[in-house]
């Protein structure tokens, strides 16, 4: 987990080295262990290090040859990539991935990326060719962030140390408000500043610095043409492998090693292989809450860490946490972002940092193998449309009414979701159902102020959407839910994961995210993913030998649920109110101070709505009026 800037003056003025210092400032806590910078007439870059593997000979910036790069994450297969370019006459001056990653690519090209199976971002200065790449990992895993005017581009690991640049001025991107008002994260490459755009995961840029022309290259994204000779037994089997080998590959590390584990099925099966591979008891960590079963999962979560010889370590978050963190955390997170889940996060992480420096997590599952309750709401309407009509628009049932039946207790918990998303549109086109679906407003606009509101262009929001979920070349419904969400949504929890552990100067590593592991569940039939609307069926059949028999059977999936709502009154809703209700929030315009008010006093009060509100005042607070929180740079030691 490290952090990195990097600069190129198109006007040809000398980069300057105390400015690049002064923005890697802001990424310390990416990397406390060591620090460079290098300039080279318009170029320059500097790096913050978290040190992980082959922490003395892996310093950075590193260069080989004419390429210099500065590099955030890990590439899994080094040491196969690195025997590989040894045969072919490679000589190693170091035992890192950063000098791997060099040499692939002045043996490769930019194509190197093909070959690279890991969690990365990095810039690379090619002085031969005269030009600049940067490039993302497949899924997004690693934040990369872009910058650019007439005279200059800028790259950052975050937008915060962008912002330290005197060129860049932190203004608010109005279709990102409105994105995040529906959906709570931000679509395409936008974020919520104005001219900060996100490199996509999945995507290289080639920046020519002679002719300044710049080129965006997709160099990965899921095939979802289906193997139709593969049986069940055998794409189970191949699964469970490629499970077991991601985990040895992600499990290497010259530090100490953890894992979270909240007692779901995705965790329990990374903490079991972890533990194999390892070699020897693993800590592990898990967020509880007391204030009642449909918040507390301590009990699943001791189950998995006794199954696999991990010594267990609860992390108990109270209100008064949540007061004293959450305008750090939205400071540590650039943007505002969806669900309160991130906070407990980072508790989690604070906690694993007194004993690692790198941690395995789940994260990923929910979108590969079809974790989310909603995929079988949208599958109950689509069984019920074509009983009732005697329709098929996938042109192939892969789920009856029947064969559902026994899998609708996991909607027990959304009974109200169920009630307004068949409120009105029932059986509409499948797009726009799935839409509804992941609307977090519910249509409900009223907390936001007229004028906000009468920017709300819902047509333009949903075709926006509409060709994200309608880009892959497939009929399956199902393929389409889960590449949205895939492409979409994990990058947004991606980011949590990133930041929160990142605050805390930790690396997480999310094995399930192996690009082999999704080019295989792609290559499916759906039929055989998603059997009955059974929430990872395929998951199961290759690993659930690994987990507690109670885990494999829960039916009653949490994520990770914040009692904001039990906690009302006191500290917390005083929180809420001085931040949504007071002067700066009323005079911005954005919100409607009545409305919040009700819903304060509701008796529902802490849903995603007033989260939705909280995170983006606290943002505006954060890095418009106070211009990016950052110091002044002459202040700087």
């Amino acid at each position: 987990m490290c952090g990195f800037v990097a600069l190129f003056n198109a006007d040809r003025t000398p980069a300057e080295a105390s400015l690049l210092t002064h923005m890697a400032d802001a990424l310390a806590h990416r990397g406390p262990d060591d620090e460079g910078t290098l300039t080279e007439g318009p170029f320059g870059c500097a790096h913050r290090r978290l040190a992980i593997i082959d922490p003395l000979g892996g310093r950075q910036p590193m260069t080989v040859g004419p390429a210099t790069v500065v590099f955030n994450g890990m590439i899994y297969n080094y040491p196969e990539i690195r025997r590989e370019l040894e045969s072919a006459g490679q000589v190693f001056q170091t035992d890192s991935d950063t000098e791997v990653l060099l040499r692939a690519y002045l043996a490769y090209g930019p194509g190197c990326v093909r070959r690279f199976n890991g969690m990365f971002a990095f810039v690379l200065y090619d002085r031969a060719l005269r030009r600049l790449m940067a490039a993302r990992d497949h899924f997004g895993i690693k934040p990369l962030y872009l910058w650019k005017d007439g005279r200059r581009w800028l790259f950052g690991s975050e937008i915060k140390a962008l912002l330290r640049h005197p060129a860049v001025r932190p203004e608010p991107n109005p279709e990102a408000l409105r994105d995040y008002a529906v959906f709570q994260y931000v679509l395409d490459e936008n974020t919520f500043f104005r001219g900060v755009r996100k490199v996509c995961p999945g995507h290289y840029l080639i920046i020519d610095t002679g002719t300044l022309a710049e080129t965006a290259v997709r160099y990965w994204e899921p095939d979802y043409s289906v193997d139709g000779r593969t049986g069940e037994e055998d794409f189970a089997a191949a699964l469970r492998s490629l499970l077991d080998d991601a985990v040895r590959l992600q499990v290497r590390s010259d530090v100490p090693l953890g894992v979270t584990v909240s007692g779901g099925l995705d965790s329990a099966i990374v903490a079991a292989l972890a533990s194999r591979h390892a070699g020897r008891p693993l800590q592990a960590y898990t967020g509880v809450f007391r204030e009642g079963p449909d918040f507390d999962e301590s009990d699943h979560a001791r189950r998995v860490a006794g199954g696999c010889g991990a010594v267990l370590h609860e992390v108990t978050p109270a209100p008064s946490d949540f007061v004293e963190h959450m305008p750090n955390l939205v400071r540590m997170m650039d943007e505002p972002m969806a669900g309160p889940g991130l906070f407990p996060q980072y508790l989690v992480a604070r906690r694993a940092a007194q004993d690692v420096k790198v941690i395995l997590g789940g994260q990923g599952g929910d979108e590969i193998f079809g974790g989310y309750a909603r995929y079988v709401i949208a599958y109950l309407e689509q069984a019920l449309k074509g009983a009732v009509y005697e329709t098929n628009d996938e042109g192939e049932h892969i789920v009856s009414l029947r064969s559902i039946l026994p899998n609708l207790p996991y909607l027990r918990r959304y009974v109200p979701m169920l009630r307004r998303f068949w409120e009105e549109g029932v059986f509409d086109p499948m797009d726009r159902r799935y839409f509804r679906l992941i609307d977090r407003s519910g249509g409900d606009f009223s907390a936001f102020s007229p004028d906000f509101r009468a920017g709300l262009d819902m047509e333009h929001i949903l075709g926006r959407f509409q060709k994200v979920f309608s880009h892959p070349q497939t009929l399956s419904y199902y393929n389409k839910l889960v590449h949205f969400d895939l492409v979409v949504s994990l990058p947004a929890l991606l980011h949590v994961e990133d930041r929160m552990t990142s605050a805390c100067s930790i690396e997480s590593r999310v094995p399930l995210l192996d690009r082999r592991i999704v080019d295989l569940i792609a290559s499916m039939p759906p039929r055989m993913k998603f059997k009955g609307a059974e929430m990872k069926y395929i998951l199961k059949k290759a690993a659930g030998d690994l987990v507690p028999p109670s885990v494999l059977a829960r039916k009653d999936k949490m994520g990770f649920p914040v009692p904001l709502h039990v906690w009302a009154g006191g500290q917390i809703r005083d929180f809420f109110a001085d931040i949504l209700l007071s002067t700066a929030a009323r005079q911005r315009g954005m919100y409607d101070p009545v409305r919040i008010e009700a819903l304060l006093g509701s008796e529902d009060p802490y849903g995603r709505k007033l989260w939705g509100l909280l995170n983006m005042e606290l943002w505006f607070r954060t890095f418009i009026d106070s211009r990016g929180g950052a110091p002044p740079r002459e202040t700087q030691p």
